[in-house]
């Protein structure tokens, strides 16, 4: 036993280091991860970074490139997670952003009109980054809210509170519109 790998405690203290590198998401031991492209993108630029030198300027470019996705990506999040507070969801918005492996589609009839309303969403509000590419992940939490018929709303309140601004135009707090 002492020479086999079937010891459960061998990798204790390795665990939670490991576990915080392979976070995908914001907040460490998320494991509310998929494995859509986009974390696959993520994660590949954590192996690369981590096979770098930590002195050379590639491992400082790829470190601040994950950073900064991991920052917008809890940006869109606080996002939603606002809309959905303010929209009398408080007690359940973390549990209706929270898709995992086994997260699946309410109604597959549904998932025609969650693309349709997540494509709006990123056409007509700035919920989403210029940059941002469509994650999936929202594409589960948009089929929630049609479930809890409240997409519709979700999107009128998205487009007062994230209005859509042309390329370059900077809102700061003073200019939003007022919170619904």
């Amino acid at each position: 036993p002492l020479c086999s790998n079937n010891n459960p405690y061998a990798s204790f203290g390795a665990t939670l280091a490991r576990d915080e590198e392979q976070n995908l998401w914001s907040t460490p031991h998320d494991v509310t991860h998929t494995e859509a492209d986009d974390d696959r993108v993520l994660y590949n630029m954590i192996v690369v970074r981590n096979q770098l030198d930590k002195d050379s300027e590639e491992w400082q470019k790829l470190n601040y490139d994950i950073y900064t996705l991991r920052q917008t990506r809890k940006e869109v999040r606080s996002r939603w997670k606002h809309i959905l507070e303010d929209l009398g969801f408080q007690k359940e918005a973390d549990s209706l952003l929270s898709v995992t492996k086994l997260s699946i589609i309410s109604d597959s009839q549904n998932m025609g009109k969650a693309r349709d309303i997540l494509l709006k969403l990123s056409e007509e509000t700035n919920i989403f980054p210029t940059s941002w590419e469509l994650s999936e992940r929202y594409l589960f939490v948009v089929d929630r809210l049609i479930a809890l018929d409240a997409a519709d709303e979700f999107f009128k309140m998205a487009s007062v509170v994230y209005p859509k601004r042309p390329s370059g135009e900077r809102v700061d707090d003073s200019q939003k519109a007022p919170q619904c």
